[in-house]
Order: C-alpha cells, then sequence, then structure tokens
C-alpha cells in the first residue's frame, strides 16, 4: 500500500464500523492515487500558503502527504502562530504594516516566493483568495495559483457579473443593483424602487463581512457606512451591491470541483442556515430534510453556471431557498476553498485540498476518478465553528491568552485548528475562528449527539467563547428536525440561555496565583503564619445509622413538644459554641467552613446527646462574605447534610436580624423563613438594649416561620450586688414575664461578657424556675474572668436546662466555659450531660491542631490569660479580641488598658447600657475615639456640641438602634444630635416593605444570572458586602473548597495537596514555579493539575505601581463608558463639549475584521475622551466620560 493510500485508511478507520461506508472508503483510496498523470501537467514541489490559521495547516497537511514542500508567511503579530511552525520554511511579511494589510501585500508575496523558488501559491480563505490582481501576478511570475484563473476570480468576485452570469445560465436571481455602489445615495434610490427590505453586501468579498440588512429607509447611511468600511478593510474595496432581502430563506450551497478541460462535477450541497450577522455558525452535509427535486434542480444550475463560465478548480455557488414558495436564487459565486470544505469532505470521501493541487498541476477530473456517477454522498457531517467571541454580548470578539485547552475527540469527530493551545495569544487583529469541529455519523441526529459530546469536553479558558451557545443550537429541537431558516438564532431567545461558565478549577488556580504573589486576600491581624500541619479527622464508623438525636424529636413532635420534652429530660444539657461563638472570641470570627466540615459527621455519630449546635447568625454571617469569601448559606446547607440529627441553634439580632443596623420588617420575616427552610432549628432572639418592640418583632418572626422561639434576656451588671440596682432582679423577671408572656418556647439568658457570677446565677434562674416551672431556661456565658464553669455548675444548681459550652481546645479566655471540664465535673451527679469525656477529648483534639491554621487571627498572641477586670469594665466575649486587634491595628496597642477604662467610661457616658452587637460596638466606637483624642469623660460632656462623634454613637442617640433602659442620658444627647430629628417608635415599623423583586432584576442586570432567595436576602443585609463577594468568586470560584493553609497564604514551590470540588471531583495541584516580571507588571504562575502542566499570569500589584495603564471604565455608572470588546479606534465622532442624545454615535471600533458603533447610553455633555483615532483598546478600556 503507498503512504497516501496509508495515510487515508488511518483517517477514514471510523468509517469502517458501518456497511454503507464501504463505497466511499473504496472511491477515497482510488482517487488520486498518482497513478495517472496529465502528460502536460507541472508536478508541484514547493507550495506556498498565502493565509493564516487553521487554512494554512489544513493545506500545509495536505502537501506533506503529497511530498510538496511548503512555505508559511506571517505577520509581525502572528510571530507565535501555530501555523508557520507547521510548514517547513515560513517567513515574515509586510514588516511595520498593519495586521491585515501584511497578507493583502501582492508584490512582498510575490517577491518572496519567486525568491525562495516556490511554484505554487495556495491562498486559502478570505485574504487573497477572491482578488483576481493576486491570481494574475502568480500567472505574470510562472508561479501556479491554486485556484481558478484570474478571470474566473474577477467575473465570480464582482457580484454585478456574477449575477449576470447566472441570468445567462438561465439560474434564477434575486433583484439587485446592476452594479457595485459607491455611495449611500445610490442605495436609498434603489430602495426607492424596489422596496425594504435589503441587504447590502460587499461587492468584491464575502463571508459575512461587510454585510448589513436594513430595514428602515432612516438607517441606509449608518449602515451603508458601517459596511463599506468593513468590505474595505477586509478585502480591500469599500464598494458595494444591494439587493432585495429574501425573509426566511435557508441558505444552500453547492460544492464544485472543474477541471482544465472543461469538465465539471458537483459534491452534493451543504445547508448554511445557521448564521448570525450574515456569518455561518454551523454547517450541515447534505442538506437534511431537502426536496429531493429541489436538490436536483440545485445542483444542475451549480454545474450548469460554473460550466458556462469555464469554472476550474474548486468553488461553491450559493443559493437562498424560499421555503415558502419553493423557489430558489442564485446570490454567488465563492471561488475559492470555503471554511466548511470539510463537511463535504466527510460525507463524500474527496479531499478538497489535494485535489485542487492536482487539478491546479493539470489533472483533469477523470485523473483524480472524479466522475459525477461515482461521487456519492454517505451519511452527514456537521461542522461547528468555535470562536473566540461572546454570545451573551451580541458576540463581541474577546482576545487575550488562552490559559487551558482540552479538545473533544474521538469516534466520528474531527478537528480543524490552528493556535488552540495552552499559551496561545489570541489577538484582535484577525478572525476569531479558534477551531473547526466536524462530526460525521450515518444519520443526521446521530451526527448531531457527537457532536453535541465533543463540544461538552472542551475546555477552553482565558478567552470567551461561543461553545455553550453551539451547545444550545446542536440540542434544539427545530435544529435536530433539519429545517432551519436564517433568521433561526434572531427567532429563538433561549438560544441565549447560556449556563454561566464555572471554570472552577482555572478560578481557584487564579486564586492561589494571586495569593503567591499579592500576598493575603484577607488582612491577617497578626504576624504569626498558620501552621504546616493537617490536623488529623477522628474516624467513624459510616457503617453504622446516624444516631437519633434532638432534632428527630423536634421534627416529629413540633416546637411546643419539643419545649415541654427539654423540661422533662432529667440530666442538664449542652449546647456546643464552637462552631461559632468560640471562634468569633478567640479567632476573629475566621474558622473556614472546610475545617466545620471535616469535624461534622464526628458530632453526628459520636455526640448526638448534644442538644444544640450553635454554628450561624451573629457576625459569622456577614464575615463569612466579607473575609473568606464563601456563602453562609452554603456553610448552613452542607453542615445540615451531614449533621441531620441535632439542632441547629443561630442568634438573631432581633429587628437587626444578621446586621448592624434595623430593616423592613418583611427582611425580617423573610429571613426567618429561608432559615427555617434551609436547616435551622433554634433561634436565639436578642436585641441589644433588651428594648422589647424588636424583640417581640423578632419572635414572631421565628414562630411564624415554624422556628424554635428562644427569646433571650441580655444580662449586664452585677444582680448580687446591692450597690448596682439598674438591672437588678426585678428588671430581669419583668422582661421575663414579657417574652413568656408573648409565647417562647426557651427563655435565653445571654451573658454575653461573662458578668454572672455564681451566686447572681443562683439568684436569677432560682427566682425564674420558682415563677414558670414550665419554661426551658438556656444560659450563655462567657469565660473572661475564669469563673465561667463555676457559673454553670452553679446554674446546674438552680434548674437551668441548657448550658452554652465550647470545646475544650476552642474554650476559655472570651470564650464559652470548658466543655470537657463541665461534662467531668457533672459525671456521676443527677444532672450528668450523658457525653463520653473521651469522645469530648476527641473532639478537642481535632480542634487543637486545626487552630494552629489560624495563628494569623490568634486571641493569644496579645491577650495571655483571661482577666476579672471584665467585671468592671463589662466588654462582651466576642468582642473583646476585636476591639484588642482594633487597638494594634490603630496603634493603641500599649494603650489597650487604657482603652478597657475608656470603654467604662464611655459606657457610663451613654447611660450604662446593655452592650451586645450591635450596641456594644457603639460604646467600643466611642472608647477608641476618647483614646486618639485624648479626651476624658467629662472633656466629652463639656464638647460635646464641637466633636465631631462616630456615627454609630449618633446613630445611638437618634433612636435608630432601640431605646435604653431608662432613656438616654441628657444633656449629652440634646448636644449631639444638635437640633437633629430623633426617632420615638421603633424603626422598621415605619419603614417601607423591601422590594425583593426590584433587587432581583438589579442583581441579574449586573451579574447576567438569576439569584435565589437565599441570594436576595443576603444582598439585602448587606448590599456592598454581598456585591463584593459576586465579583470576588466571579474572578476566583469556590476559594471555601481550598485548605486553609492554602487559601489564607497560599501553598510552598512544589507543595501538593488536593481539593475536593464536589462528590467525585478531586483537583490535585501541585505548585511549580513563579516567572519573572513581564513588561506589563505580570508574573506567570505555573502549576501542574491532574497531571497537566498549568499557568495563570498575575498582575504584581506592587510591580504594577510603577507601570502606567489606561484607566478602566467604572462599572455600575452609565456615564463611564467602556469599550465593549478589545480593538482599534477607526473614527471618532464627538469632540470633548458637544451634547450628544442617548443613542448617539460616538466612535466606531473594529475588532477581528467587524466594525462597532459605540453609542451614548445616556443623554449628556462629553465631559472627557480618553482615546484617539487608531488607538488600540481592551475591553472595558475607559473611552468617553459623560454628564
Amino acid at each position: 500500500m503507498s503512504s497516501t493510500m496509508l495515510l487515508a485508511s488511518r483517517r477514514l478507520t471510523p468509517l469502517l464500523r458501518t456497511s454503507q461506508s464501504f463505497p466511499l472508503l473504496r472511491h477515497y483510496l482510488k482517487t488520486d492515487t498518482g497513478v495517472t498523470q496529465n502528460a502536460s501537467g507541472r508536478k508541484i514541489k514547493k507550495l506556498m500558503v498565502a493565509n493564516r490559521g487553521e487554512i494554512a495547516i489544513r493545506i500545509f497537511r495536505a502537501c506533506t502527504e503529497m511530498n510538496i514542500r511548503t512555505v508559511a508567511i506571517y505577520s509581525e503579530q502572528d510571530k507565535m502562530q501555530m501555523h508557520r511552525q507547521k510548514a517547513d520554511e515560513s517567513y515574515l511579511i509586510g514588516k511595520s504594516l498593519p495586521p491585515v494589510a501584511a497578507y493583502l501585500n501582492i508584490p512582498e508575496i510575490i517577491q518572496l516566493a519567486l525568491r525562495n523558488d516556490v511554484e505554487a501559491i495556495h491562498p486559502g480563505y478570505g485574504f487573497l483568495s477572491e482578488r483576481s490582481e493576486f491570481a494574475q501576478a502568480c500567472a505574470d511570475a510562472g508561479i501556479i495559483f491554486i485556484g481558478p484563473p484570474a478571470n474566473v476570480v474577477k467575473r465570480m468576485g464582482d457580484k454585478v457579473e456574477a449575477r449576470q452570469a447566472a441570468i445567462n445560465a438561465n439560474v434564477s436571481v434575486v433583484p439587485g443593483s446592476p452594479g457595485p455602489i459607491t455611495s449611500s445615495e445610490e442605495a436609498v434610490e434603489f430602495c426607492k424602487q424596489y422596496g425594504l427590505p435589503v441587504i447590502l453586501k460587499a461587492a468584491y468579498g464575502g463571508g459575512g463581512r461587510g454585510m448589513r440588512v436594513v430595514r428602515k429607509l432612516e438607517d441606509i447611511k449608518q449602515n451603508f457606512e458601517l459596511a463599506s468600511s468593513e468590505a474595505l478593510a477586509a478585502f480591500g474595496n469599500g464598494a458595494m451591491f444591494i439587493e432585495k432581502f429574501i425573509e426566511r430563506p435557508r441558505h444552500i450551497e453547492v460544492q464544485i470541483l472543474g477541471d482544465k478541460y472543461g469538465n465539471v462535477v458537483h459534491l452534493y450541497e451543504r445547508d448554511c442556515s445557521v448564521q448570525r450577522r450574515h456569518q455561518k455558525l454551523v454547517e450541515i452535509a447534505p442538506a437534511p430534510s431537502l426536496d429531493p427535486t429541489i436538490r436536483k434542480s440545485l445542483l444542475s444550475d451549480a454545474v450548469r453556471l460554473a460550466s458556462s463560465v469555464d469554472y476550474e478548480n474548486a468553488g461553491t455557488v450559493e443559493f437562498l431557498y424560499d421555503q415558502t414558495t419553493g423557489r430558489y436564487y442564485f446570490i454567488e459565486v465563492n471561488a475559492r476553498l470555503q471554511v466548511e470544505h470539510t463537511v463535504t469532505e466527510e460525507i463524500t470521501g474527496v479531499d478538497l485540498v489535494r485535489s485542487q493541487i492536482r487539478l491546479a498541476e493539470g489533472r483533469s477530473l477523470s485523473d483524480l476518478n472524479l466522475s459525477q456517477d461515482k461521487i456519492e454522498p454517505h451519511g452527514f457531517a456537521i461542522q461547528c465553528r468555535i470562536t473566540t467571541e461572546d454570545p451573551a454580548k451580541q458576540f463581541q470578539p474577546d482576545s487575550g491568552r488562552i490559559e487551558v485547552f482540552q479538545s473533544g475527540e474521538g469516534m466520528g469527530i474531527r478537528v480543524d485548528s490552528a493556535s488552540a493551545f495552552a499559551g496561545a495569544i489570541i489577538s484582535p487583529y484577525y478572525d476569531s475562528l479558534l477551531v473547526k469541529i466536524i462530526a460525521r455519523a450515518s444519520n443526521f441526529r446521530l451526527a448531531a449527539k457527537k457532536m453535541l459530546r465533543s463540544l461538552a469536553e472542551f475546555r477552553i479558558h482565558g478567552v470567551k467563547t461561543n461553545i455553550p451557545f453551539l451547545m444550545n443550537v446542536i440540542k434544539h429541537e427545530q435544529f435536530l428536525s433539519g429545517i432551519v431558516d436564517t433568521n433561526f438564532i434572531d427567532e429563538h431567545p433561549d438560544l441565549f440561555d447560556l449556563p454561566p461558565a464555572k471554570q472552577r478549577a482555572q478560578k481557584l488556580l487564579r486564586y492561589i496565583g494571586n495569593i503567591m504573589i499579592n500576598g493575603p486576600s484577607t488582612m491577617l491581624a497578626t504576624q504569626l503564619p498558620p501552621s504546616d500541619i493537617e490536623p488529623k479527622v477522628p474516624t467513624i464508623s459510616y457503617a453504622n445509622h446516624i444516631p437519633r438525636g434532638w432534632r428527630n424529636m423536634l421534627l416529629e413532635k413540633g416546637p411546643v413538644e419539643f419545649s415541654k420534652a427539654i423540661r422533662s429530660h432529667p440530666h442538664l444539657l449542652i449546647t456546643d459554641t464552637t462552631m461559632r461563638d468560640a471562634h468569633q472570641s478567640l479567632l476573629a470570627t475566621r474558622v473556614r467552613t472546610f475545617d466545620l466540615l471535616r469535624i461534622g459527621p464526628y458530632l453526628a455519630y459520636q455526640m448526638p446527646q448534644l442538644f444544640s449546635i450553635e454554628n450561624w447568625g451573629g457576625a459569622t454571617f456577614d464575615v463569612s462574605m466579607r473575609f473568606l469569601h464563601e456563602c453562609p448559606w452554603e456553610r448552613l446547607e452542607q453542615l445540615r447534610n451531614i449533621i441531620p440529627n441535632i439542632p441547629f441553634q443561630m442568634l438573631l439580632r432581633g429587628a437587626n436580624a444578621v446586621g448592624y443596623k434595623n430593616y423592613p420588617d418583611n427582611i425580617i420575616y423573610k429571613f426567618c423563613e429561608v432559615a427555617v427552610k434551609n436547616g435551622i432549628d433554634i433561634f436565639r432572639i436578642f436585641d441589644s438594649l433588651n428594648y422589647l418592640p424588636n424583640l417581640l418583632m423578632g419572635m414572631d418572626a421565628v414562630g411564624t416561620a415554624g422556628g424554635v422561639v428562644e427569646g433571650s434576656i441580655c444580662y449586664s451588671g452585677d444582680l448580687a450586688n446591692p450597690k448596682l440596682d439598674k438591672y437588678n432582679l426585678q428588671y430581669y423577671m419583668d422582661l421575663t414575664d414579657q417574652l413568656v408572656k408573648a409565647g417562647t418556647h426557651i427563655l435565653g439568658i445571654k451573658d454575653m461578657a461573662g458578668l454572672l457570677k455564681p451566686n447572681a446565677a443562683r439568684i436569677l434562674l432560682s427566682a425564674i424556675r420558682d415563677r414558670y416551672p414550665d419554661i426551658p431556661i438556656h444560659l450563655h456565658t462567657h469565660d473572661t474572668a475564669g469563673a465561667g464553669v463555676a457559673c454553670l455548675l452553679a446554674a446546674a444548681e438552680s434548674g437551668v436546662d441548657i448550658v452554652d459550652v465550647a470545646v475544650d481546645s476552642m474554650s476559655g479566655l472570651t470564650s464559652q466555659p470548658s466543655m470537657g471540664a463541665l461534662v467531668a465535673c457533672l459525671k456521676h451527679t443527677d444532672t450528668d450531660t450523658g457525653l463520653s469525656s473521651e469522645d469530648v477529648s476527641t473532639y478537642s483534639a481535632y480542634w487543637e491542631q486545626t487552630r494552629s491554621l489560624y495563628a494569623p487571627f490568634e486571641c493569644t498572641t496579645t491577650m495571655r490569660s483571661g482577666n476579672a477586670d471584665v467585671y468592671e469594665n463589662q466588654i462582651p466575649g466576642g468582642q473583646y479580641t476585636n476591639l484588642q486587634f482594633q487597638s494594634y491595628s490603630l496603634g493603641l496597642g500599649d494603650q489597650f488598658e487604657n482603652v478597657k477604662r475608656k470603654y467604662t467610661e464611655a459606657n457610663q457616658l451613654l447611660g450604662d447600657i446593655i452592650k451586645v452587637t450591635p450596641s456594644s460596638k457603639i460604646v467600643g466606637d466611642l472608647a477608641q475615639f476618647m483614646v486618639q483624642n485624648g479626651l476624658t469623660a467629662q472633656q466629652v460632656l463639656d464638647q460635646a456640641e464641637e466633636l465631631s462623634f462616630p456615627s454609630s454613637v449618633i446613630e445611638f442617640f437618634s433612636g435608630e438602634i432601640g431605646f435604653p433602659y431608662g432613656g438616654f442620658p441628657e444633656p449629652l444627647r440634646t448636644k449631639i444630635m444638635r437640633g437633629q430629628k430623633v426617632k420615638t417608635e421603633r424603626v422598621g415599623s415605619h419603614m417601607e416593605p423591601f422590594d425583593f423583586d426590584k433587587l432581583a432584576k438589579q442583581l441579574k442586570e449586573k451579574f447576567k444570572r438569576d439569584f435565589d432567595e437565599r441570594d436576595l436576602l443576603s444582598a439585602a443585609l448587606y448590599p456592598k458586602v454581598f456585591n463584593e463577594f459576586e465579583e470576588f468568586r466571579k474572578i476566583y470560584g469556590p476559594v471555601d473548597r481550598l485548605p486553609t493553609r492554602m487559601f489564607f497564604v497560599g501553598p510552598k514551590i512544589a507543595e501538593e495537596f488536593p481539593v475536593d470540588l464536589e462528590t467525585g471531583k478531586m483537583l490535585h495541584i501541585k505548585t511549580l514555579a513563579v516567572g519573572e516580571l513581564t513588561k506589563a507588571g505580570e508574573r506567570e504562575v505555573f502549576f501542574e493539575m491532574n497531571g497537566q502542566l498549568r499557568s495563570i499570569l498575575i498582575s504584581d500589584k506592587e510591580a504594577t505601581k510603577s507601570i502606567s495603564f489606561h484607566p478602566k471604565a467604572l462599572k455600575g455608572v452609565k456615564g463611564s463608558i467602556g469599550s465593549p470588546m478589545p480593538g482599534e479606534l477607526v473614527t471618532i465622532n464627538v469632540k470633548e463639549g458637544d451634547v450628544v442624545e442617548k443613542g448617539q454615535k460616538l466612535a466606531t471600533l473594529s475588532a477581528m475584521k467587524m466594525e462597532m458603533s459605540i453609542t451614548s447610553p445616556i443623554a449628556g455633555c462629553v465631559k472627557k475622551i480618553h482615546i484617539s483615532s487608531g488607538m488600540k483598546v481592551s475591553g472595558d478600556d475607559l473611552l468617553f466620560d459623560i454628564e
């Protein structure tokens, strides 16, 4: 077997799977075997391709199979492109010329060919392929032009002459202008004579460039100018042709081949109806569901027309087929190879490029064994063009660097590409075509399935592509029916329902690379690095069923019966705060979902006796988005999935929900509803001032949602000290009466600073128990003074039902008392917790190791022990460490003792208020203000009318967060408010209901995706934080999947670590190296991911401080107009100071041979122009400021 036959047999191996493919294979092997050759022929030994990209490579491959030496040309912009590497020789052309002009420089190309003994030139498609002067220049130089003779190229390239040739050959044509037109006035006259709509076409080129459909007379001028400019840029001639536009046609084209001896054959038709902007996206051969009579007539007309003009070599005769009338019309002849020639090759087995070369050598069709009776179509083939365009932005071209490229291959799939590889640079100067995929099968639907599978396998990151759109097309039922027209895309907006690209792995690599180059994404509070250890997760037996827990009872019985079961339980119940308040107090609320999920199953299996797990609400809600870049709702959902048997408990700040201000009531009700739906069982509801209206509203919201209501009283002062009589027993009993009356299921005592001494605990709890023997009591305290366990033991003796503790390694200091200590102390007593000390120790060991990962936030850096002075300053545990860190960050670390004293003074200035978020923050802000400004309490009182107080202090005195027990202190309030209006009632009761539908529309418009009710609540509570969180995730992906050390400080070079993306999807990442700084201020970070090399370019923020960059348009500011795509400014139509209307044209942008009008989104004045004509811009570069 000859080498040519062997290559052919290998290439067609998949065809052997079906019996109908054998005739095709036999025909293919008999074609061009080299057995015969026309005596007058000239065998080509060296061939140049005057083109670039995938078509150049396609031709080189055919030449290599034919033992022809190949020569490539390339522009300065293409020096790194693959086509020059595929040739035996390659030469730079068009030095210092514009990118497209380099490939249009006929004299230089001819000279280069002659200088290097080139015998033949193949023009490919586009560029010079339909320029008759190029074909003539080749002939004049004695170089074989692989295509029709110059006179045929000229005649067929002139749409007017081609039209006349069709008329002469008795082929139907569409009414059109008798010759090229060069002005919009001529176009207007044609429209007046023949009516609208019309289509403007480049008179000397095709491919959809220089083409516009016009339906309104007033749009002629602008569209003519744009189309003419495009044609001039693409083909070197801006002349236009105008004709009547046929509505809803099918675009059918016929492939022809002709030899030098007057013989012409067709290779059947292609359906190219799936188009946008008159550019083909999907091509099919043969045309499915085409009437056989129509097919026969089309093919006959195409051959007759070609024969009538003595057509030679490959060409395509294009028709519009009007399905409503059954008539078809000739539109043009493409005197060249087409982009979609591949589908014809797949169904006929004829190598069109090889045939072109042999025909140019002088072979006859019979020499190539190409007679009409031997050419038969077998099966169906579909081609999709993957382009670097964004369908969501009207197919705007994208450019940049391909970071990841993985193709979809396999049986029945052919991939033709050029610079489709990781690291390839996609420039804005040329066509956006990246890859052609051709799927072949025995029937149309099977070919579509193969295509869909191939598209799904592709992974292209770094530039936008149209793959999601193509997948929507291929699986659309109308497409699968085989009958679509050129309006298909326009009439099916559902094709643009594009799922957001995940690209999770690449985004995570970008995050890791950014950490390695620019440092942590969240500010670290200490100089201590995270530990290198990987905490050991306790082993459990998953073979056993998860034991029943208190949540099982709650779900079965409901909140009321659940409450009764608590009171009838004989032992002390335990709430574990490790997953929320403990790390808020010790580690600045920075513990990540990653570490919670690892230990969650252990709690479910080994510690089902726990009454509840406090793992949500409070500061964890906003901190998770703000600093940890993870969704609090996802944390809740994931924990609920692995711990289904233990109730989850959250902290609800009454009318503040999980925020720091008042919200409309409907937000609070909706929040509670969704929280219950997602797994929260028990709500500890409190108000930072014990302001009853706020408390009652929160309780009602929880009750309405079906949650367990734990109305809570915030404890302050010292109940056992008769000298401190503001917050006395009567005060607490009055509040208790109100909460019980309101229907609380559990009564919570929230001692947020650890002020409740053992004796006070006995007094308070005994009094409550005596008055309300049936109400469960739940006590929460902190261990700041070191007396926490003693307080809980006293409470256990006094009738408390549930107490809060943290596991040993996360307890003490400003956290909760020790779980292990309490469990041990109550062993073998009537209040034995039922928890195993061994299980608690195992649980503690995990957190002891895990805590070392959070060394950058470790409170023990500045706080070595608890301090009994908390009884004086009354700083809440959750605030104590944050206040300490804040003092250090403000340079007041050496004055922290003074800060604590000022905290006490500030509290008294504010009226000795209840202190818990957000009221505690107000006291803290005032204390820091006093320290920074060196103020005493008296000075604050004396100078209150002149001082610029923190905004939180002003909001407090305005009544914004509620009303303190005993009222606001005067005259301080009057001095601070300075005549401003103050609140007199609960703020939320007068707020308009929040419009969630409006928010959903705003978010969808901004982020181009739908948001669920959880997202809407996050955005309603924290608008700025949520927007920043969404922007971050859009760039960096699910960073919550990263191991904790990797998240905070990134990996070391050569370190390998796993990332569990989802069940059954594990990434193995290894960092390899960091590159040198580029001129653009970037560094390349190299990784190995799942054994494959990946790299990411990261901007070095420190280095770029000294590099000048073009400003970017401001997102969300309508008058800040950015470039919609990378490209070059062709014209600027306004000047600074001009007044413009909404929609008025400001400039014309050119990219990838497409021109786009930049219009003003608003009416206003052009304040500043940031660009100049001919300037190259990147996507989102600022063009105009309009106000």
